[in-house]
């Protein structure tokens, strides 16, 4: 396959450029993410166990739902490496909650060949669930 036409050049990504990806969570995810992973905290995949914890079920691990934003940052600067990324979760995400996922190109960082990109998450109520920034190294 030819990513040609599709990988983004420097000159042609600007400073407001986003992507966004929606994803409902399923039980399916997290026991594939635990099988890939081997994160196997019960809050995560143990009902019994969450009832018990001031969230009440079972969480969608917070660094599968960062995947999501890895998407976006794909989106937006297709074709690069993503460098870094902060992380603030806000709101627990649980099964069956629909995420949307943001990436926007905040700076252009001439001297580093770098775009810095605001992440956000919102949950289907449009509470925000995480915020971030990533850096992606733009290949010229």
């Amino acid at each position: 396959m030819s990513y040609e036409n599709k990988v983004r050049k420097w000159e042609d990504m600007k400073v407001g450029d986003t992507a966004s990806f929606t994803k409902t969570m399923t039980e399916t995810d997290v026991v594939l993410w635990v099988g890939l992973t081997g994160d196997m905290n019960p809050i995560h995949i143990d009902q019994e166990y969450s009832k018990t914890t001031r969230f009440g079920k079972v969480l969608v691990p917070g660094v599968l739902v960062l995947g999501l934003v890895s998407n976006v940052i794909t989106q937006v600067t297709f074709g690069h490496v993503y460098a870094n990324q902060s992380i603030k979760f806000l709101k627990p995400v649980y099964i069956g909650d629909t995420v949307t996922a943001t990436g926007t190109i905040i700076e252009k960082i001439d001297e580093k060949n770098m775009v810095k990109i605001e992440t956000k998450c919102v949950n289907q109520d449009g509470a925000l669930v995480m915020i971030g920034e990533g850096m992606e190294y733009i290949l010229r």
